[in-house]
């Protein structure tokens, strides 16, 4: 599973430098852009699911309050985990499309460009 150089196309795979791509100005916003999005985007929605899971094995009578009928703040918190990942997701697939998605493809597009037979195996695509 190692690099054998006497592989079909394993040459030509030398002709992209991936290390000088990850210098290029380009990369570091985007890497930049990337993290300042999702590290803390985590840490809150980890401190969230924490939260919900201290209060409901430490808080019985606060979760179990009932709101209306038969629904308490336990279950509404419970459901407002499910939705609270999906606003997640919708938010970060309209970030990425808006600031992450043009530069990846400028980089892209500048690789293909300096190394096409990489990318597009038999020059088709």
């Amino acid at each position: 599973m190692g690099h054998d150089p006497s592989t079909p196309g394993a040459a030509q795979a030398a002709a992209v430098d991936f290390t000088e791509v990850q210098q290029r100005p380009a990369f570091k916003e985007l890497r930049k852009r990337h993290r300042s999005f999702v590290f803390p985007m985590a840490a809150a929605f980890l401190l969230w699911y924490f939260l919900y899971v201290l209060l409901a094995d430490y808080a019985h009578e606060f979760m179990s309050t009932p709101v209306f009928g038969h629904v308490n703040i336990g279950l509404i918190l419970g459901l407002a985990q499910f939705v609270s990942t999906f606003g997640i997701t919708m938010w970060y697939v309209s970030y990425a499309n808006k600031r992450l998605d043009p530069i990846a493809e400028e980089l892209r597009n500048d690789l293909e460009e300096q190394a096409p037979e990489v990318f597009h195996e038999g020059g088709s695509k």
